[in-house]
């Protein structure tokens, strides 16, 4: 595969690179030891990325805030890579980093709010309601394909994972005593959610999730595979609500799957940067 045409995972690669430390001043949040570190380092995360924004975009006030306070449609690719920098740098970073993240996005977050067009209800990006719905359909979609398609991962490692993640969602402003620390309540959780429908902004973004501009031939068909399976993967309600139908089930099936993210994995590893941040997980695991 031509890296050389695949620029739209370059930011993802330089973000990678700038999250893992050299030189961090502690193990941070979690830690070498932590299910979190192990978890978050599963070739199956962009499979569980497309999947966790399907989720998250059925939230109507969530999405807005997204459609008016983000620049996703005009560079999807880059708010990825700031996604994922963030996400790298809480899980790998030192203690300071990840605090200082952390508190860039809850800056951020303050200049976030409206009201949505479609339910007519106010929102803002401060509201630990729409926080907690945002890392419920991350973690649950990450715990999902995992154990569907990543590394073994049993029942008690994924409670485990979804107990270490609630400092996840406290460190942005949601409290530790409202987030759910178990897949089952989680998931509990998401299904007791009643504000959910399909805005035509989530539509729209799930358009460009399913089908982003700027891939090469070969990426493009490899990308749509994949958001294929992600569909598959949603609860029936979901996909329902998007009016998707199932698809195929030898296109779901776990071989064909992994070998999906393995032609996806290999061509951004050989990214610069990333193989020498992946190393440095490993060495800091093992030690």
């Amino acid at each position: 595969m031509d890296t050389a045409r695949l620029s739209p995972l370059e930011p993802l690669a330089r973000a990678y690179q700038r999250a893992v430390p050299e030189h961090p001043a502690d193990d941070g949040l979690f830690g070498p030891r932590s299910i979190v570190w192990r978890v978050n380092r599963d070739r199956c995360f962009p499979l569980a990325g497309m999947r966790s924004l399907m989720v998250q975009a059925l939230h109507p006030l969530a999405m807005a805030g997204v459609a008016e306070h983000s620049s996703w449609r005009q560079d999807p690719f880059g708010r990825l890579a700031a996604t994922s920098s963030y996400l790298l740098t809480t899980t790998y970073g030192d203690t300071a980093s990840a605090l200082a993240a952390a508190a860039w996005v809850r800056k951020i977050h303050k200049h976030v709010r409206g009201v949505d067009p479609e339910t007519g209800l106010p929102y803002s990006a401060e509201d630990p309601a729409l926080l907690l719905w945002v890392h419920a359909a991350m973690v649950e979609s990450i715990v999902t394909v995992v154990q569907r398609y990543g590394r073994a991962l049993s029942d008690q490692d994924a409670d485990r994972y979804v107990a270490e993640m609630v400092r996840f969602a406290e460190i942005v402003g949601v409290p530790a005593e409202d987030v759910p620390a178990t897949v089952g309540s989680l998931r509990a959780y998401i299904d007791s959610v009643e504000l959910r429908q399909v805005t035509p902004a989530a539509k729209d973004a799930i358009g460009i999730v399913l089908d982003p501009p700027d891939l090469d031939d070969e990426m493009r068909d490899l990308w749509r595979d994949l958001g294929q399976v992600a569909l598959g993967t949603l609860p029936a309600w979901a996909r329902e609500m998007y009016g998707f139908d199932a698809p195929p089930a030898e296109l779901m099936e776990r071989e064909p799957v992994r070998q999906l993210l393995g032609a996806l994995d290999l061509a951004f590893e050989s990214l610069p940067g990333v193989l020498e941040a992946r190393q440095r997980i490993e060495l800091r695991t093992r030690a």
